[in-house]
């Protein structure tokens, strides 16, 4: 059973709304203790225009792929290369 397409959305958008908190929080971290730079309200706007664009690349790009499949796909190979070779040695 597939989940509804609200649900989905609904999940996305709390994983983006958490992905530009963490991203902004970390912007600032640096703009603070890198450049010594106080945080004011145009620091803070520029930091929000770098995170959400990454945010959305994030959770659009990033965590829709199954890394799962495609590290067992790339370790059943690995696995099956050195079957053979042992197979061929003997």
């Amino acid at each position: 059973m597939g989940r509804s397409r609200a649900h989905r959305i609904g999940i996305f958008l709390e994983f983006l709304v958490f992905g530009i908190v963490v991203g902004m929080t970390e912007d600032l971290l640096v703009v603070a203790l890198a450049t010594g730079e106080p945080i004011t309200w145009k620091v803070v706007g520029i930091v929000v225009a770098i995170a959400i664009p990454f945010a959305v690349l994030g959770e659009l790009v990033v965590d829709n792929i199954d890394f799962g499949k495609y590290i067992e796909r790339v370790l059943s190979r690995r696995q099956n290369r050195a079957t053979r070779r042992r197979l061929s040695a003997r």
